[in-house]
């Protein structure tokens, strides 16, 4: 097996243990896959730190309002007592005014903060530095764990607008955040080596020989767009005509009869 050690930029991700006889087509999207994966992961044990420590996401039309605020507008956060955690609840009210205030008790915090330890510990950057590989199978595993914990402490289960709810289901909304822009989506998604782009029509042992026993750095990036790839040609600073032009004087005579 060649093991491909992967990085975004300089930022080592994790290490990958596949066949020298892999089809680049089916390689780019798995470690894409992979490395979207724990980023998932990293978002879901973000947002459950907030869970653990101020209870349920509150509806989009009360965040940010005071108690005061809410009152006067008649607003009623119609999933507070629809999901209740387990053992009942202690408030910590959310400064941000994000959450409903009504963590989990200490014997339940503990259960969701000890799990994602153990899940961030799974697909953590220190795999790498500790000669772990990690697949696609260790991911969902994290994802799994964090899942049972949610249910564990939330039995009703979460309001349909948390963001723990919605990752669970696939049914995040990253546009416009700093999260959505670290995603690469499969079909996007480049590896390169040494320099090289490894073309999706070859296989990986066109590019490091037979020798199955290898270890190579490969980066992860999305493609460039099309439009993107030649329009500084047609920046005047790329004409090396425009260049001489200019040198010369003669920048944007009009030459023949008005």
């Amino acid at each position: 097996m060649v093991r491909l050690h992967v990085k975004r930029g300089d930022e080592s991700q994790f290490l990958l243990e596949v066949a020298g006889s892999a089809r680049l087509a089916d390689l780019a999207p798995l470690v894409a896959r992979i490395y979207n994966g724990r980023l998932k992961v990293q978002r879901l044990c973000s947002e459950m730190e907030e869970l653990a420590e101020h209870g349920v996401f509150l509806p989009y039309n009360m965040q940010g309002l005071t108690d005061e605020q809410i009152e006067e507008l008649k607003l009623k956060d119609e999933w507070a007592e629809k999901c209740v955690p387990s053992g009942g609840s202690v408030f910590k009210k959310d400064e941000i005014g994000r959450r409903n205030g009504h963590a989990p008790n200490e014997k339940m915090q503990q259960v969701i903060k000890k799990t994602i330890e153990e899940a961030k510990a799974l697909i953590s950057r220190k795999q790498v530095q500790a000669n772990v590989c990690v697949n696609m199978e260790m991911v969902k595993d994290a994802l799994d764990q964090l899942r049972g914990a949610v249910m564990i402490v939330y039995p009703m289960g979460l309001p349909p607008h948390d963001p723990v709810r919605m990752e669970f289901e696939d049914k995040e909304d990253l546009s416009g955040t700093h999260a959505g822009l670290e995603v690469i989506e499969e079909s996007e998604a480049q590896l390169w080596w040494a320099g090289k782009e490894l073309k999706e029509t070859k296989l990986l042992s066109d590019y490091v020989g037979k020798n199955e026993k290898t270890t190579i750095i490969v980066k992860i990036q999305k493609k460039l767009e099309e439009d993107d790839d030649d329009s500084f040609l047609n920046a005047e600073w790329a004409d090396n005509h425009a260049l001489k032009r200019q040198f010369h004087g003669v920048k944007d005579i009009k030459w023949g009869p008005r």
